[in-house]
């Protein structure tokens, strides 16, 4: 593997969302590059279930993409606490679901994955999360059949990449090949 070595870091300004790094990189080839980059706390998006149906918060206003997005429930994750603490946590601020009602929580991806550009330095974690039969949100909510058309119509609504490829992931990973 080629790596660049790094030069000289001229910037590290670090805020309570971002770092925000500027460096000197010298390729493999000699080349001298400036380089910014950013790094952020790692996502966790996570996929609630409640009997037959998935569940999301009413669409939020997003600054970036200047309208109301749906999402599944998500949120940056601190490094010092377990992910399964942090879903709980996360559908109770977005859904008002009591934490004690996430009777199953899996992992989609134990080591994340990479979400990376010049300017998006992270992780991102996919998790599905149960809900008891008394788990139901008190907070708006929109909710989707968990069958192949109930799931299409979602997809086709969802704008995040990073939701979408949360959705696709877990529909890889429950969805069974027919038996030949």
């Amino acid at each position: 593997m080629d790596h660049w070595a790094v030069r000289d870091r001229f910037l590290n300004l670090e805020t309570r969302w971002f770092t925000l790094i500027g460096e000197h990189l010298e390729t493999v080839q000699g080349d001298r590059l400036e380089y910014w980059r950013v790094e952020r706390a790692h996502s966790l998006i996570v996929l609630p279930l409640l009997a037959d149906r998935l569940l999301l918060p009413e669409p939020t206003y997003r600054p970036g993409v200047g309208m109301a997005t749906l999402d599944f429930p998500g949120g940056r994750v601190p490094p010092e606490q377990p992910l399964d603490t942090d879903a709980r946590h996360i559908l109770h601020r977005k859904l008002g679901i009591n934490p004690t009602h996430c009777v199953q929580l899996k992992l989609l991806n134990s080591d994340g994955w990479p979400v990376n550009s010049s300017f998006s330095n992270q992780r991102l974690f996919g998790m599905v999360a149960q809900l008891a039969p008394s788990g139901e949100p008190t907070h708006p909510y929109r909710h989707y059949p968990n069958h192949a058309h109930g799931i299409e119509q979602l997809a086709e609504l969802l704008t995040c990449l990073q939701c979408r490829a949360v959705l696709r992931e877990w529909q890889t990973l429950t969805v069974r090949p027919p038996a030949l």
